[in-house]
């Protein structure tokens, strides 16, 4: 299938829980931003009404899908759930966005032309050249660029915003990432993924976004959130290191005694 055609069948998907102020409009934004593309709206049972807003606008278009969960189980699974949904029913390019009005539609079109040019993933990214960060407080920038920076440094992995959540993927990348495997639910499955992404192969590319703070309703990063992903993201790395280690004492060896694996 060629990048054209992929790009014939994209499903952006956003996952919902107490967001009835901001999903109609993010929806319309979409919609307008991105015509041939579809929308899931995958919603945690939100007891603020989120869901029948959702069922309404899929009603009025056939290009609009729901898909209604038991509860709140988290961000992770909640586009696990999407990838599984969008690959069943034939999409080429997977697209993760937030409810809340922070990724910016308007941008979609540039991460899917880097899908066009080449990408297997594609992060809409906050810390390259171009990206920008609208009314965050400077203890939230700090997290976040703290965070970026604590996952290079332990995984080794070359992506200057790793826990960004506005990101591309062609349906093959997500089948070939053992996705079954990916237990991470919180702040730090964006981490997953796209470690999961480099060490499979894939190219990877940012492309600048520029991120704005919600308007109505509330944040669902808490301090659990960051702690998951801190913990994480640090036994991740003390694996990987261990392996580096263990495949340089290998080597050592192998040289001082020839015939030795």
């Amino acid at each position: 299938m060629t990048s054209t055609d992929v790009l014939d069948r994209v499903l952006v998907i956003i996952p919902t829980y107490n967001e009835s102020q901001n999903i109609e409009s993010v929806a319309n934004r979409l919609r307008k931003a991105v015509p041939h593309a579809h929308i899931l709206i995958a919603d945690d049972n939100s007891p603020d009404g989120t869901g029948a807003i959702a069922d309404r606008l899929a009603e009025a278009d056939s290009q609009i899908h729901v898909m209604h969960r038991a509860g709140k189980q988290g961000l992770g699974a909640a586009y696990l759930a999407g990838f599984e949904w969008g690959m069943q029913h034939g999409y080429g390019v997977l697209v993760s966005h937030d409810a809340d009005g922070s990724h910016q539609p308007e941008e979609l079109p540039r991460l899917l032309q880097a899908i066009n040019d080449g990408a297997d993933m594609v992060k809409g990214s906050r810390w390259v050249k171009g990206g920008s960060i609208v009314n965050w407080p400077a203890s939230r920038v700090l997290i976040s660029k703290a965070g970026s920076l604590w996952t290079r440094l332990w995984l080794g992995i070359p992506v200057k915003d790793a826990t960004g959540g506005f990101n591309a993927y062609r349906a093959t990348t997500l089948q070939g990432m053992n996705l079954n495997e990916v237990a991470s639910a919180g702040y730090c499955f964006q981490i997953d993924l796209v470690w999961r992404a480099i060490k499979h192969g894939f190219k990877v590319v940012e492309v600048p976004i520029e991120f704005v703070e919600r308007e109505f309703g509330d944040s669902k990063m808490n301090r659990n959130i960051v702690i998951e992903a801190l913990i994480r993201t640090t036994l991740w790395g003390i694996e990987h290191r261990l392996r580096q280690i263990g495949r340089v004492v290998r080597g050592l060896i192998g040289r001082a005694r020839p015939g030795v694996r």
